[in-house]
């Protein structure tokens, strides 16, 4: 099997490489990012993508690629269209062409973050802002080609690579007394690690489906049950001082906040909670709590961390 990975320096990206690495054939792994040479990996440029795609001609697309600065996207929507728009359209005809599955990731900012309950893959979405709007439209492009697809939804991405919210909170909890994190937003916090083995999951199970093509379509991937930023950010603060880390921050110092005393660029929806059992049913999984996920990278980035300064005993 033969699998051209997109994006391979983001967070999933660089679980992609982990993960998929034992399903190619051996040099079958082609991984890209933006400044990749002589292979295209720069989703802004539709044409260096075309060539790539008739070049490789791989069985499997993996698409971990996108315009991600949500609060930047409102000042950029012509670039967030281009990569997570029009780009995904682009590599969704050249896999209907050369007969490949295309795998793609969206996110739970397509829904307008109404109600309480977890939303369905069947549920009407209405994103609230730029980068919601452009996501929305790149599923749409992959659905309209008619390619054989995985369209993968997921929420609140984190890693023990690159820069996400663990990292932000203990670093702003070694410099401050105090902090106010948001509790009206409720999701999922969802590993990177996590999703690459899913996408290694499905891609085997595709494999050695008679039927693959009937499973084409757009499901949801989070980790199992919710809370808010502001209970993220308390249970990284309880594990950390758990594990003897020095910080400023307490959790009895860690105040909740309505979104409207935190102010974005990007309206952000309040429920992103999403049903994942349309996935586990069709591909035999049990998701684990989002917990698990989240302290074991805690204790990856602690271990990396060398300037945490520890309680002496």
């Amino acid at each position: 099997m033969k699998i051209l990975l997109f994006g391979k320096n983001g967070q999933v990206g660089w679980e992609l490489q982990r993960s998929l690495a034992p399903l190619a054939a051996p040099g079958q792994l082609i991984t890209l990012g933006t400044d990749s040479h002589p292979l295209c990996g720069n989703l802004a440029d539709s044409t260096g993508i075309k060539k790539t795609l008739q070049t490789v001609r791989p069985d499997v697309i993996v698409n971990a690629a996108a315009y991600t600065a949500v609060d930047k996207a409102e000042q950029e929507p012509q670039l967030a269209k281009t990569i997570n728009a029009f780009a995904p359209g682009v590599l969704a005809k050249e896999a209907k062409r050369i007969n490949a599955w295309l795998i793609h990731y969206s996110t739970d900012y397509v829904f307008d973050g109404s109600g309480n309950q977890p939303h369905k893959e069947t549920d009407a979405p209405d994103p609230l802002n730029v980068y919601g709007k452009t996501k929305l439209a790149g599923e749409i492009n992959i659905i309209e080609s008619g390619c054989q697809h995985i369209i993968l939804r997921t929420s609140w991405v984190y890693a023990t690579y690159g820069s996400n919210f663990i990292k932000t909170i203990l670093r702003l909890a070694q410099e401050r007394d105090h902090l106010q994190i948001v509790s009206d937003q409720i999701g999922a916090p969802t590993g990177a690690e996590l999703i690459a083995d899913v996408t290694a999951h499905i891609i085997q199970s595709l494999r050695n489906r008679d039927n693959a093509g009937n499973v084409s379509g757009l499901y949801h991937l989070v980790a199992r049950g919710f809370t808010s930023w502001h209970g993220f950010a308390h249970y990284i603060l309880s594990e950390a001082a758990s594990a003897d880390v020095s910080l400023k921050t307490t959790t009895g110092n860690l105040h909740p906040i309505p979104s409207t005393d935190y102010p974005t660029p990007a309206v952000r929806p309040l429920n992103s909670r999403l049903d994942t059992m349309k996935l586990q049913d069709t591909f035999k999984l049990f998701l684990p709590e989002w917990q698990d996920g989240v302290l074991r990278t805690l204790s990856e980035v602690l271990a990396n961390q060398q300037s945490l300064v520890r309680k002496s005993d």
